[in-house]
């Protein structure tokens, strides 16, 4: 049978573990009317959020065992594969299904990704990779995947996953080679009350964010820094490498892309234009933009613009000259000319050293 992933919110100010352990209880009772079998559920008391992993024939066959044990049904249920379940919440132990960190305490569901992206313009193999996954090893973080020149990492602890960041941002600092590198965190619940896959909107969030800019910039969302500094209360961490990001500040973000994805190929598409598409002043746009990237929206374009090509250069399935045209820009020997400017190498030197690097 597939394996399904729910959410539930509690809109009550005595939402407590006593009441969630009492509806699971209800759900096992009559959970084979139904043909489902409850695995194991995790609960976060502040945001007042649960979560249940079960079996069962169908996300309708599971919404009904809860309608029908206490009448306290799903905002959403998702199906996951074990493999990816594995992965974000296969670390812990569960007493009477209910979810605890390996060291006792009780697990929220909630993680923290980093996402990190980095290019190499040296073409040197640094052995940078190796010591990047033993510094996340060493700070309790699981591989998510790594392809290409992207490392995701799954952390149970917001604070480990901010230690390993500033570990490895010292790493890529002292390499002394010519490479660049963006390195987000957010943090987020497993399934979100809109969507269909696991962490969708915590991976939506740190892929925009990753994809902003480069030279060497970190973006930390707000719901992370809080959750360090309650973790660790009487060891803070010094927030000042990061860019701090809120939640307002990802609705503008989630625009912005949305706006730009549409019109990323299309070179007569100016910051003018990228005004007017998100309904906002030019000097709200363009404040808000500064704020989120240290860069100027035509500049943002630009180099969204050249992060794109990179990709493409890297596939090497296409023409310098289609490359071009496809990111954005309409001369390319204009693009020849900004892109040696930007990263000190020329287009094709890069596809030649993109072959042999070790991101």
């Amino acid at each position: 049978m597939p394996l399904f992933m729910d959410i539930h919110t509690v809109d009550s100010a005595a939402f407590t573990v006593e009441d969630v352990v009492k509806a699971h209880m209800e759900d096992l009772a009559i959970e084979e009317k139904f043909g489902v079998k409850q695995i194991k559920y995790w609960v976060n008391v502040e945001a007042k959020t649960l979560f249940c992993l079960m079996k069962g024939p169908s996300r309708d066959a599971c919404n009904e065992v809860h309608k029908e044990s206490h009448g306290n049904t799903a905002c959403n249920i998702i199906e996951v594969s074990e493999d990816e379940f594995n992965l974000y919440l296969g670390k812990g132990k569960s007493v009477d299904d209910l979810a605890h960190t390996n060291s006792g305490e009780l697990d929220t569901g909630y993680r923290t990704i980093l996402l990190l992206s980095v290019i190499d313009f040296t073409g040197e193999d640094t052995a940078c990779i190796d010591k990047i996954h033993k510094i996340i090893d060493s700070h309790n973080g699981v591989l998510i995947i790594h392809p290409e020149n992207e490392i995701m990492v799954s952390f149970i602890l917001a604070s480990d996953a901010l230690i390993c960041a500033l570990n490895v941002r010292k790493l890529l600092s002292s390499t002394g080679k010519n490479l660049e590198y963006n390195l987000t965190l957010v943090s987020g619940r497993p399934v979100d009350e809109k969507g269909e896959n696991l962490f969708e909107e915590t991976k939506k969030k740190a892929k925009y964010l990753c994809s902003l800019r480069l030279n060497n910039t970190m973006y930390l969302d707000a719901d992370t820094k809080e959750l360090s500094d309650k973790e660790r209360p009487s060891d803070k961490i010094n927030p000042d490498a990061f860019i701090i990001v809120k939640q307002k500040e990802f609705i503008f973000l989630f625009k912005l892309f949305e706006v730009i994805k549409n019109k990323l190929n299309d070179p007569t598409f100016i910051s003018e234009d990228l005004y007017e598409s998100m309904g906002l002043s030019k000097s709200k746009t363009y404040r808000k933009i500064k704020a989120l990237t240290g860069i100027a929206p035509n500049q943002l374009l630009q180099e969204i613009r050249l992060r794109n090509s990179l990709k493409s250069l890297k596939q090497n399935d296409k023409t310098i000259s289609e490359i071009v045209y496809d990111s954005g820009f309409n001369s390319p020997a204009y693009y020849a000319q900004i892109f040696r400017r930007r990263f000190n190498v020329t287009p094709t030197l890069y596809i030649k050293i993109s072959k042999n690097r070790s991101f």
